[in-house]
């Protein structure tokens, strides 16, 4: 499966899951929202820390979700690469692995 039917499929499961509990998740897309347009760090910054620990806590969706915010926020394959550097750092050998996949996706969305 490409990185695009990964994405492609977990917008899927969160349409179904939003119909399934639609207080919930307007809940925390109200918060993602606040998150990100608060505080004194830019937009990009946030994601390269959400790539960051979607690494360290090995959620695949969550890679998609944020390489294609980085997509679109301009991000560089180096400034990604320096993420990934810093999320083998703290996670060692499995963060290395989940870099490589977060690379590779963003690597494809960027395309």
């Amino acid at each position: 499966m490409s990185w695009q039917e990964a994405l492609n499929g977990t917008r899927k499961s969160l349409r179904n899951l939003n119909g399934a509990i639609p207080d919930t998740t307007r809940a925390f897309g109200a918060l993602g929202k606040s998150v990100k347009e608060g505080g004194t760090l830019d937009f990009k910054t946030k994601e390269f820390i959400a790539l960051g620990m979607s690494i360290a806590i090995r959620c695949e969706p969550c890679i998609t979700l944020h390489s294609e915010a980085l997509v679109k926020a301009g991000a560089t394959r180096d400034e990604v690469a320096d993420v990934l550097a810093m999320a083998v750092q703290m996670g060692g050998g499995p963060s290395m692995m989940y870099a490589a996949k977060a690379l590779d996706c963003f690597d494809e969305l960027s395309a």
